[in-house]
C-alpha cells in the first residue's frame, strides 16, 4: 500500500512538474514576442519624427505634426496619471510593507509631486546657465580710439554697429537650448519607467498576464517615441547624439526585459525591496512625465502663435490629445 502511495505521489510531482516547465517554456515565447514587437515599435515610433521630414504635409512645421505631437502628449499624460501613479501607490502602500511608514503617508503622491517640481528647477536653471552664458559673450567691450575712428571711416560691416559695442544678430540659440533639455529630460522620465516595465515583464512567469502586455505596450512604445522623437528633432543635436538617443530609448524596454527573463528564477516582485524600489522609481516616473507632457509638450504646442490663430487646428489639437489620452486608457483594460 504504502508503495502504491509513493509511486502516486511521485507521479503527480512528475506531472507538476511537467505542467510547469510547459507554462514556463509558453511564457518565454511570449516574452520573446514581446522583445521583437517592442523593439520595432519603439524604434518606428522615435524615427517616425526623423524619417517625414522630406515628406512636405508630415514635416515638424505642418498642422498634422502638431495633431501628431497632441496625440503622442495624449498618450504620455495617460502613462503617468493611470498608468505609472496608480501602480506607484499600489507597491507603496502593499499590505507586504510595514505599516508605518509606508502606509501612513501618501509617499507615491508626494515623490510625484516633488519630481515634478525638480523637474521645473532643472530645466529652469538649465535654460537660465546657457542665457547668462550667451548674454555674457554678447556684453559691449571697449575699443580704443584708432579702432573706433577705422569704423567710423570704413563704416560697419555686418552684424556690427559703430563706437564701443558688438550687437548680436538675432538668434534661436536660447528655443534650441531648452528643446535640448526639454529631450533629455522627457527621455530620462521615459526610461525609468521602461526599465521597471521591462524588468517586470521578464520576470513574470505567467503567459495570460504577458499577452495582453505585449500589444499595450507596443502601442504605447511608439506613441511615447513619437513623442520623444518630435523633441529631438526641435532640438537639432548633431547626428551622434541623436543616434545615440534613439538606440537607448528603442533598446532599453526589451533590455528590461532580457534582464527580467535572467532574474526570473530569483526575482520577487513581492519582496518589500521590490516593492520600494519599483514604488519610489514609478511615483518620480509619473511626476517627470506629467510635468513634461503638461508643460513642455501640450502647453509649448498649444499657445503656439501658429495654433492661436487657426481655430480648426487648434480644436483638432484638442481632440487627438484626448483621443490619445483615452485611447491608451482604454488599452489599460485590456492590460489589467
Amino acid at each position: 500500500m504504502g508503495i502504491l502511495t509513493s509511486a502516486a505521489s511521485s507521479t503527480c510531482t512528475c506531472d507538476e512538474a511537467e505542467a510547469q516547465e510547459h507554462k514556463t517554456t509558453e511564457a518565454l515565447k511570449y516574452k520573446l514576442v514581446a522583445i521583437v514587437s517592442i523593439l520595432i515599435a519603439s524604434a518606428a515610433g522615435v524615427s517616425l519624427p526623423f524619417l517625414v521630414k522630406k515628406v512636405s504635409y508630415l514635416s515638424p512645421d505642418k498642422d498634422v505634426f502638431f495633431l501628431i505631437k497632441a496625440f503622442a502628449a495624449g498618450v504620455i499624460l495617460a502613462t503617468g496619471f493611470i498608468h505609472i501613479l496608480p501602480d506607484a501607490f499600489e507597491s507603496l502602500t502593499s499590505p507586504c510593507l510595514c505599516e508605518n511608514p509606508w502606509h501612513k503617508f501618501p509617499f507615491a503622491g508626494f515623490i510625484a509631486m516633488m519630481s515634478s517640481i525638480g523637474t521645473l528647477m532643472m530645466e529652469a536653471y538649465a535654460t537660465g546657465y546657457h542665457k547668462r552664458t550667451e548674454l555674457r559673450k554678447a556684453q559691449p567691450f571697449d575699443g580704443d580710439e584708432e579702432s573706433d575712428h577705422d569704423h567710423d571711416q570704413q563704416g560697419v560691416h555686418a552684424g556690427h554697429v559703430h563706437g564701443s559695442s558688438f550687437v548680436p544678430e538675432p538668434t534661436n540659440s536660447s528655443d534650441l537650448i531648452r528643446n535640448r533639455i526639454i529631450s533629455q529630460i522627457l527621455e530620462l522620465g521615459i526610461v525609468i519607467h521602461s526599465v521597471i516595465i521591462g524588468i517586470s515583464l521578464g520576470a513574470s512567469e505567467r503567459a495570460s498576464t504577458i499577452k495582453p502586455l505585449v500589444a499595450a505596450l507596443s502601442f504605447h512604445q511608439f506613441f511615447e517615441g513619437t513623442g520623444l522623437g518630435g523633441c529631438i528633432s526641435q532640438a537639432k543635436f548633431n547626428y551622434t547624439a541623436i543616434s545615440i538617443m534613439v538606440l537607448f530609448f528603442s533598446l532599453i524596454t526589451p533590455a528590461g526585459i532580457a534582464v527580467g527573463i535572467g532574474i526570473s528564477k530569483i526575482y520577487d516582485q513581492s519582496s518589500p525591496t521590490a516593492l520600494i524600489v519599483q514604488g519610489l522609481l514609478n511615483s518620480a516616473s509619473a511626476g517627470i512625465l506629467t510635468y513634461m507632457a503638461l508643460v513642455d509638450l501640450l502647453a509649448a504646442d498649444f499657445m503656439n502663435p501658429k495654433m492661436l490663430s487657426n481655430i480648426r487646428l487648434q480644436i483638432g489639437a484638442n481632440f487627438t490629445v484626448l483621443l490619445g489620452a483615452s485611447s491608451f486608457a482604454s488599452l489599460l483594460v485590456l492590460w489589467i
